[in-house]
């Protein structure tokens, strides 16, 4: 799922809407025009959905791609983190239910797996996620080993 504020959408849809009148790429001077936003919120816009890949800029060009995951918009940046948040969890707690023998994961697995495992988490990303499952009542841990408190 591709998470995006409001603002990134409108510019989305106007991307796909001047589509099929621009074959080569639409230019970025057409969508800053159609879009009443400042000019700093508008490149960072697009370099937000250049960076989730929902778009190609090529030589003041742009180009939307063909996007598989569904697209979920969300009110501003501060729940794009949130929600982004919430699917981190649910990857770690599935990654967790693997791991673990009888609700148990040594404390050093866990955070070994989720440094350097599927999800190549820094360690930042990693102490704010578990805290995060701490905070919910999901996982508690103990000095050695992580307790899985969901069955």
């Amino acid at each position: 799922m591709i998470i995006i504020t409001k603002k990134e959408n409108i510019i989305y849809e106007e991307i796909k809407n001047l589509k099929p009148e621009f074959i080569d790429g639409i230019p970025e001077k057409i969508i800053k025009m159609r879009v009443d936003i400042s000019e700093h919120d508008y490149h960072e816009i697009l370099n937000d959905l250049q960076s989730k890949n929902l778009i190609i800029r090529e030589n003041g060009k742009i180009k939307p791609q063909k996007v598989k995951d569904e697209i979920k918009v969300v009110e501003n940046k501060r729940e794009v983190k949130i929600e982004e948040l919430n699917q981190l969890e649910k990857e770690v707690i599935k990654i967790i239910k693997e791991l673990a023998v009888d609700g148990l994961i040594p404390r050093y697995t866990l955070e070994g797996n989720l440094l350097y495992g599927k999800l190549r988490l820094d360690n930042l990303q990693m102490y704010k996620l578990l805290l995060s499952l701490e905070d919910k009542k999901i996982l508690r841990k103990n000095s050695e080993y992580y307790r899985l408190l969901l069955s």
